[in-house]
């Protein structure tokens, strides 16, 4: 079985990631409320996702450069 974590390792980015998260919320049309948001759809939580992989994956393809 393994064990799943999913904080922060470092406390200081905590607010780095909510405007990471409210930035890409933002680009694919996703209303994010402050604090809870467990009454988005699939649909929506996976573009917010998806879209802050796509960022990050973009941002280490040009530190590579």
């Amino acid at each position: 079985m393994s064990n799943r974590n999913n904080s922060i390792n470092v406390p200081e980015s905590k607010q780095a990631m909510e405007q990471f998260k409210q930035q890409a919320a933002s680009e694919v049309g996703v209303n994010l409320k402050q604090g809870y948001n467990g009454d988005l759809t699939s649909r929506e939580a996976g573009s917010v996702g998806g879209q802050m992989v796509k960022k990050m994956i973009e941002s280490y393809e040009q530190n590579m450069k």
